[in-house]
């Protein structure tokens, strides 16, 4: 009886009821948690001495998800008394959610990050919520574009590309940059949707436990056959590295649970919290001018898209 009405109230917000309060507060957290590896991510960059060696910045990203990986996986293991299982027939999916969720998300995105400042990498990679908007509409029959959506979707895409293109004070667009960010972000919304499938069958635990552990063995695997053995260890750097699979450890699992529950362009209003705190931590530890008219008026066109695409009708 209690499977049925938790299977019952799952479908009732499914099919778009209020999220509860306590959800987004859930979702807030996370996203600020996201924001704030922008500058982290630099941060770590000079700590361990990594310069463009690309392969050096995918050993890094690795080792950061592994650890992750394994903290969830043990936090499941103290919680379930077993080892985490894959549900039967389940293992292909996983392995689909680690390629695009970790594996190739991150590639781009460390080496997208050392191209750009954190704040424009963090406003470039709010296209993740507009690219989930016009994906669900070919995935999911309740969650259809409509007018609203179409406005905020032309809103926010207008607003990053001013963020990337005016040249004036802004860098202008970078191919391995900019560009390699808008991939990760599209690969977070391909990932984002195989997770929503993954967690049908498995606990949102078990489902990032084994994506961050494969997604996390893969970057270091490809990082070392590239030659990117150079990483050097320093105090500082391990804290920051350990701050990282932190971020990772517990915003994936909040963010697979809000996935499992809650449909994908609903929760994804709340990754409007990315480019605000990726931008204000960014400015904060790294010193970055942000109060540039150019810049503001971007930022504001992406928190506007986001807001109209989930706009209610009253």
């Amino acid at each position: 009886m209690a499977c049925k009405t938790s299977q019952k109230n799952e479908m009732t917000n499914q099919q778009g009821h209020p999220i509860p309060i306590r959800a987004i507060l859930m979702a807030v957290f996370c996203n600020i948690l996201f924001g704030s590896a922008f500058p982290m991510i630099k941060i770590g960059y000079t700590c361990f001495g990594i310069g463009d060696d690309a392969f050096v910045q995918i050993l890094f990203a690795g080792i950061r998800f592994l650890i992750a990986g394994v903290f969830v996986f043990l936090v499941t293991l103290g919680k379930d008394r077993r080892v985490p299982r894959i549900a039967k027939g389940n293992g292909g999916m996983l392995l689909l959610v680690a390629v695009f969720y970790t594996f190739l998300q991150y590639i781009f995105f460390y080496i997208g990050l050392s191209n750009t400042s954190g704040a424009s990498g963090s406003v470039m990679n709010a296209t993740s919520t507009f690219i989930a908007v016009i994906l669900a509409h070919f995935i999911y029959p309740d969650d259809r574009l409509t007018a609203g959506k179409i406005v905020g979707v032309l809103l926010g895409f207008a607003g990053v590309l001013f963020a990337v293109l005016v040249g004036d004070g802004m860098g202008g667009f970078s191919p391995f940059g900019e560009g390699f960010i808008l991939i990760s972000a599209t690969c977070f919304v391909i990932g984002s949707v195989l997770n929503k499938k993954a967690t049908k069958r498995n606990d949102s635990f078990t489902v990032t436990a084994y994506n961050l552990m494969i997604g996390g063995a893969l970057l270091i695997t490809l990082g070392l056959l590239g030659g990117g053995a150079t990483l050097t260890f320093r105090p500082m750097g391990v804290l920051v590295l350990l701050y990282l699979a932190m971020v990772s450890a517990v915003g994936f699992t909040i963010w697979s649970t809000l996935l499992r529950k809650y449909p994908v362009g609903e929760i994804s209003i709340y990754n409007f919290v990315i480019p605000i705190s990726g931008t204000i931590l960014s400015s904060l530890f790294l010193r970055e001018n942000i109060f540039k008219w150019q810049f503001l008026l971007a930022l504001a066109l992406v928190c506007a898209g986001i807001i109209f695409v989930n706009r209610k009708k009253t």
